[in-house]
Formats: C-alpha cells, sequence, structure tokens
C-alpha cells in the first residue's frame, strides 16, 4: 500500500522545500532584525526576569514557586490552578515572619496586601481564588519568583533588554569582568548595575560564587517599605532563586539586537540616565509605573522603526545609516480621547500604520528564505558576515541579492523558482490561492516575494498579523493607565443589507504617567551637573524626533488642520501645567519651560 499523501500546508511545503528549511522559515520571527517573538507578552512581567539576567548572567529556568503554593496538584497545570492567593497567604502566614495572621480576616488582609503590591492573577481579574499569572517588580527579590512560570512567554524581551544594556561585543552576553566599565554590569554585586542598585534594598550579596542561587541575604536591620517587605518574605519562603535555564532555548542570553541601532541607542540611554537620577527620589511604586512608561515608549520606538526600516529595505535593498534612522511618524492625543476629533486623529495615524504593516509579515518571510538560502550558498557563505550584535552587513547583503545586484543571485533564484513550480503543483488542488500565487509573474516577478507571500498565505495570512499586532499592541502597554495608547471598541455597518460588525480602534495617548517620564528624562543632563532649562517648544521637537510623536505638526501623509494641532498643543500644556511639569511667567513661548516634580539623585560615579 502506498503511503498516503500530506494534505495539510505545512506537509506539503516540508514535502517540497525540505523539512530542514520549512523548520526555519514557518515561524513569524526573524532575530536578526528583531530579535523578540512576533506575539504577544506581558510587559509588567519583563523587569523581574531582568533582574535574574542580570544578577546571574542566563536566563531563568524552573524554581520553587509552584512547588512551594500548588502542593496538592499531580501536574504543572494543576499545580498552576492551586497556587492562588489564598493559598500564598495561608503558607506565609505559617512563617516566622507573619505571627498574627492565623485568622481568617487576617489572612483576607494578607492575601489583599500581596495581589495589591506583588502578584497579578490570570487576565488582571480580582479576587484570591484565581490562578496567579505574574509577578510585579516590588523589589529585586521578585527575581526569585518564576512566574511567569516559563521565561519563554516573555517572548525574548527581557533578552533583548539585557543585551542592549549590558551593550557588549560578541554572540551572547558574559559576565562583566573585574574592571570593565558598565552602567549594567553583568554578574557582578549589585553596586555595578544601576537598575539592581534601583531595587535591591537591604538586600546584599554573600559568597564569592557568581551563580549561587542561595547567596542573597536580607538585612533585617534595613528599613524597607510594606510592599517590598512582603516581596522580600515570598522570595525567602522559597528558600533559593530559580535555576538556569536547561533544554530547549539554552540558557546563555543572545547578544542579538534590533537592526534599529539608533532607536535602540536612545532607549538605552533614556534608561539609564531615568534610573541613575530619580530611583532614589520617586516614591517607589510611582517609580515603577514610570519605568514602565519608558520600556513602553522606547520598545515601541524600536519596533516600529524596524518595521519603517525593512519596508524601506524591501524597495531598495539597502539599510538606512544609523545616523538618519528615525521612528515613524504617529499623532498622539494629548486629551486622552475626552476631545472626539484628537482622538478620531489618533486612531486614523495609527491605523493607517497598521494597515500598512499588514505586509511585514511577508518581508520578514522573504528575509528567512534568503537567509537560508545565503547560508547554504557555497560562496556567499565564505563571506561570514557577522550578524551579532548587529546583522546591518547581513541584511545590505540579502538586499543586495533581493534585487539582483550580486551574481551569486541568479542561482539562487534559479533554485527558488524550481522549488516554487514544484510547490504549486502540489498546493493546486487543496490551497489553489497560494498556487496561484506562486504562479503569477506577471504581477510578481521576484521569486522571492512570490514564495514569501504563498508560504504566509498558508500560514494563515489573518493568524500572522493578528500575532504581529498582538505585539504592538504589548509595547504599547494597551490600556494601562501608564500606557503609550488606548483602544475603543465600535460597531459599523458592514453593508447594504444592514449588518454590523465589531472593531477596535487604537490611538496614541499621553497619559499621566507617560508624561510624568518624558519630562523628567529630557530636562536631565545626563551627568550629575543639574537640570537642562528644556523649553516647551523643543520637548514637542525632541517628542517627533526622537519618537515619532507628533503633537502641533501632522505626521507625514496626514492632513491635518492648524485649528486641531493647535488645540492638542494646549491641551498638552494645560496637562504638564497642572501636572506640575511646566512653568511660564506669560504667554510668550520663550518662556514656557519644563519643571521636573523630583530633585535627581547626585551620584559620584559617573562615566559620561
Amino acid at each position: 500500500m502506498s503511503a498516503a499523501k500530506p494534505t495539510t500546508a505545512r506537509a506539503i511545503v516540508d514535502d517540497v522545500l525540505s523539512r530542514a528549511m520549512t523548520r526555519e522559515i514557518w515561524t513569524g520571527n526573524c532575530e536578526k532584525v528583531l530579535p523578540v517573538s512576533v506575539q504577544d507578552f506581558d510587559l509588567g512581567a519583563v523587569l523581574p526576569a531582568m533582574f535574574f539576567m542580570f544578577r546571574f548572567g542566563h536566563r531563568r529556568g524552573q524554581g520553587k514557586f509552584l512547588d512551594s503554593f500548588g502542593v496538592g496538584g499531580s501536574t504543572d497545570k494543576e499545580k498552576k490552578r492551586l497556587a492562588t492567593i489564598d493559598r500564598v497567604a495561608e503558607y506565609l502566614a505559617q512563617t516566622k515572619w507573619f505571627s498574627g495572621f492565623d485568622g481568617v480576616t487576617e489572612r483576607a488582609i494578607l492575601g489583599d496586601l500581596l495581589l495589591c503590591y506583588c502578584l497579578e492573577n490570570r487576565n488582571r481579574t480580582l479576587g484570591r481564588s484565581e490562578q496567579i499569572q505574574r509577578v510585579a517588580p516590588a523589589h529585586y527579590m521578585a527575581s526569585w519568583i518564576d512566574l511567569p512560570d516559563s521565561v519563554a512567554h516573555l517572548r525574548f524581551v527581557p533578552e533583548t533588554l539585557v543585551a542592549l544594556l549590558a551593550d557588549q561585543p560578541g554572540n551572547v552576553v558574559e559576565l562583566t569582568k573585574e574592571g570593565d566599565r558598565s552602567w549594567f554590569a553583568v554578574g557582578r554585586d549589585f553596586e555595578h548595575n544601576v537598575l539592581l542598585r534601583a531595587f535591591h534594598q537591604g538586600v546584599v550579596q554573600r559568597g564569592k560564587i557568581a551563580g549561587d542561587k542561595t547567596s542573597d541575604r536580607f538585612h533585617e536591620e534595613v528599613e524597607v517599605g510594606l510592599d517590598q517587605l512582603l516581596m522580600i518574605r515570598l522570595a525567602q519562603s522559597l528558600v533559593q532563586a530559580p535555576e538556569k535555564l536547561r533544554g530547549a532555548g539554552g540558557e546563555r542570553i543572545s547578544n542579538q539586537r534590533p537592526i534599529a541601532a539608533q532607536p535602540t541607542r536612545h532607549f538605552s540611554e533614556d534608561i539609564r540616565h531615568f534610573v541613575r537620577a530619580y530611583s532614589g527620589v520617586i516614591p517607589r511604586h510611582a517609580f515603577v509605573e514610570l519605568l514602565e512608561s519608558c520600556m513602553a515608549v522606547g520598545l515601541t520606538t524600536i519596533v516600529t522603526s524596524v518595521i519603517e526600516l525593512l519596508f524601506e529595505w524591501a524597495d531598495t535593498g539597502v539599510v538606512r545609516e544609523k545616523c538618519n534612522q528615525r521612528p515613524p511618524e504617529l499623532f498622539a492625543d494629548t486629551s486622552q480621547g475626552v476631545d472626539r476629533n484628537l482622538r478620531g486623529l489618533a486612531e486614523q495615524s495609527l491605523g493607517d500604520f497598521f494597515r500598512r504593516m499588514e505586509r511585514f509579515p511577508v518581508v520578514l518571510m522573504a528575509l528567512r528564505i534568503l537567509d537560508h538560502a545565503v547560508r547554504y550558498d557555497p560562496q556567499l557563505r565564505k563571506l561570514n558576515l557577522p550578524t551579532r550584535p548587529y546583522a546591518t552587513e547581513w541584511l545590505a547583503l540579502l538586499g543586495e541579492l533581493m534585487h539582483g545586484r550580486r551574481d551569486e543571485a541568479r542561482l539562487i533564484f534559479y533554485d527558488l523558482e524550481r522549488k516554487s513550480s514544484q510547490l504549486a503543483d502540489r498546493l493546486k488542488d487543496d490551497f489553489p490561492d497560494a498556487a496561484e500565487v506562486l504562479r503569477n509573474e506577471q504581477v510578481q516577478p521576484n521569486v522571492v516575494w512570490r514564495l514569501a507571500e504563498a508560504v504566509t498565505l498558508l500560514q494563515g495570512r489573518a493568524n500572522t498579523q493578528q500575532h504581529l499586532l498582538k505585539m504592538i499592541d504589548s509595547t504599547l502597554f494597551l490600556d494601562r493607565p501608564n500606557g503609550l495608547a488606548a483602544r475603543r471598541r465600535v460597531i459599523r455597518q458592514t453593508g447594504i443589507g444592514g449588518g454590523k460588525k465589531a472593531t477596535d480602534l487604537r490611538g496614541l495617548v499621553f497619559t499621566d504617567s507617560v508624561l510624568d517620564y518624558l519630562v523628567h528624562v529630557h530636562v536631565l543632563h545626563g551627568n550629575k551637573s543639574g537640570y537642562r532649562a528644556r523649553s516647551f517648544r523643543r520637548f514637542l521637537q525632541i517628542l517627533r524626533e526622537r519618537y515619532g510623536l507628533c503633537i502641533d505638526v501632522a505626521p507625514a501623509g496626514m492632513t491635518i488642520s492648524n485649528e486641531l494641532l493647535n488645540v492638542n498643543r494646549s491641551i498638552l500644556e494645560q496637562r504638564l501645567r497642572d501636572l506640575g511639569l511646566l512653568i511660564g511667567v506669560n504667554d510668550a513661548e520663550a518662556m514656557k519651560r519644563l519643571q521636573p516634580r523630583f530633585d535627581k539623585t547626585e551620584h559620584e560615579d559617573d562615566l559620561d
């Protein structure tokens, strides 16, 4: 009896292109240009994972949270269901640190405190009997809590941020050596890393072994806030930090950076200056919110810049120089949705970008196809171009091949044409749309684009676009009080028959937390000499040039009346005044200047 022919799209592609090639291209990611997974993630859970990686120099593996608080479950799924706020509070109430919490009321109070400061339920639901999803960055000791249970659920965002902040050469992030100058040292004591220094109050490292998971100790004499103390006690109940990641994925932290080098550098500068200047003066809860706003602004700028750069690369085959890299311009509603006209413009601006972004999965697929071809070409592989930390030269090579500017392109295209013809024949019965894309040379003469379009279609174009949209939502920290965008559900008619369809509209907004962060980071000199006298006009210019956030100027390709632009500017000015972030003795533009609400911390260890 003959073997049955494969009927699924993946199986057919496996059969024609080979299983090895399909395994590499059948994904939504392209690490060399954007080293995060194109899926949703929880931005609020990123900091504890970063603490762990900076402290120990490798990715986080299994810890003791489920074993300690999911007792009674025979599988991980059952343990997760059992590890609720009530169970954690009951366990802690029996320890030496929580005498007097034996009663039901007292344990309920303890559980509410844990839910308020330290832990978060799945889907951010309330209640003490829900499954716990993540740990909050209340203190460095949050790194001892292995939530989410797999670090891969954070889509390589912590690894990427650690790599760009550590700013090392090489393929992987290494332990910082004695004598190396770095703001974000890896595997050293807390004082050599400004982020750990900001969160490690009362904890000291004992012992000389960098990987010792029990060497962090809390000095009981040190006074810390209630939220920090709860996190410390929760971590102490687990005895030690999690182990290094084992098995698939590996323990090493990749040193791959996004192809958008300039926005990446700006983000690194912003977070370094902000943490050094304000970690000791802004109240802890507010500081964490502003730091998450910093990450939302920085990550959004990086991701949108990568998308813009790759669209330009697809058209020209050229990678823009670092000094000329700027994010795409997007209109931001400073009224937070109160003004309907401004809200509509912000939704239109972001909606236009999302519609352009729909082709991005195809661009990534084309990159993966070319990357596979280059790595197995006997001549091109001899070039041995570096791809880490930045894959700029590699991307430039692929651009030359894509546009036929190298002799090797002829053989690569010939091989792909042959495979595309075979694939079209195999797909014509079960997947005729994809087969038609592969054969339609009149519409798209370049075989790489035809193959990329067809394979993306087989993956499920709606599925790939949905993953991309969720990733952008995650970087924006969508609908969060310290996020960069808000979503609104509307009902629209779909046709003559009167049918209706619900759809989500998203627009950039300036929450109070985002404004607070942007003002405080941009009044800094970046060193210990004091604040910069920053005018309101210059502030608006920086928002546009550095982050692509347009307030009083229409984004490229968008028409907005001067009246509405002035309204948007006036609302922002008034909000800054109300928040105590802007002063001005009269209406003269030159007299309107930013004013921080907190005095920066002075440091003697300035490297600038």
